[in-house]
């Protein structure tokens, strides 16, 4: 396959009358055009996020566009082990086998360090370990599907991104970006070093990553706030980001194309990957560090108390 997908568009996904996708973060922004896409599509959906009342918002805002949608709401708050685990325990009980697990959900440089139930910097605590955490947990379930996908959703951010592994959890000193680019750079690495893992020991699982260019979600004003820097741009100047319909595009590339491959990392095409469409994205040098990348998953099974 060539770097470009010759745009690419959610018209391309191939239809399908079976099959189940679970997205973190599916409530709004590109979790939601993702839900909307695959949907639309013919896949069972669930719909995932911390409010009931949004999920079930996105669900009537779907069958109105689509009323033969298979989606539901499943509640669960990544920022909190004990959440991730009774979700997973659900799922485990009905035993369905898992085609796609998107692992979108994120938070964004609160200006004030925060924490997750279990005492981490919260953007690393939910972006990374709570995405690591659900991963290993519905590991037997994706293992069940003849060809199971997990596509990572990483950010450009992650090209500033370094691994503290001395300070992990922001103790020493926060600053919101750094931490988002480092929670950024670890779902990456995270996608990278689960494809490894899954050739080593056959899981029959394939793993990939995208990011959503710069994009017009809420993501920069719930997080940084509408005042800030990036929400003062977001709100007056949205011209610079693509609409999220264009943004989810990666995502549904790599969890649907036949061409997408297992350990790459797809992007839009334009303006330093910003926007566009699908195409090969850059991994930055640091992702590529295997030896960082096995410290990391180490790390992150005793942080998430998981094992794969």
């Amino acid at each position: 396959m060539k770097n470009k997908t010759n745009q690419w568009t959610a018209a391309n996904i191939p239809q399908r009358n079976d099959g189940l996708a679970v997205i973190t973060g599916s409530t709004e922004g590109i979790g939601y055009e993702d839900a909307l896409a695959l949907s639309s599509a013919g896949w069972a959906v669930i719909i995932m996020g911390r409010n009931a009342q949004k999920g079930s918002d996105a669900i009537a805002k779907i069958r109105e566009i689509n009323p033969n949608a298979k989606v539901s709401f499943e509640k669960i708050d990544l920022a909190d082990l004990s959440s991730i685990k009774a979700f997973a325990s659900r799922m485990t009980s009905k035993g369905q086998a898992i085609d796609l697990l998107i692992n979108n959900a994120g938070v964004m440089t609160p200006p004030k360090k925060l924490e997750t139930a279990d005492r981490f910097e919260l953007q690393f605590g939910t972006n990374h370990i709570g995405h690591f955490a659900l991963t290993a947990q519905l590991l037997p379930l994706l293992r069940k599907a003849p060809d199971a996908r997990v596509v990572t959703v990483s950010s450009v951010a992650n090209r500033a991104g370094k691994i503290y592994f001395n300070d992990l959890q922001s103790e020493t000193s926060y600053s919101p970006m750094k931490a988002y680019s480092q929670a950024k750079l670890a779902n990456l690495m995270f996608a990278l070093e689960l494809q490894r893992q899954s050739e080593k020991h056959g899981w029959g699982i394939t793993s990939m990553a995208a990011h959503p260019g710069v994009s017009r979600t809420n993501l920069l004003i719930t997080g940084a706030g509408r005042w800030s820097g990036p929400g003062i741009m977001r709100t007056f100047l949205p011209f610079l980001f693509q609409p999220p319909s264009q943004g989810a595009l990666p995502t549904l590339y790599a969890a649907t194309s036949p061409e997408a491959k297992g350990g790459f990392y797809y992007g839009p095409d334009k303006l330093g990957e910003t926007r566009g469409f699908p195409a090969i994205a850059k991994i930055p040098a640091q992702a590529e560090d295997v030896h960082v990348s096995l410290e990391l998953w180490n790390i992150s099974k005793k942080l998430a108390r998981v094992e794969f």
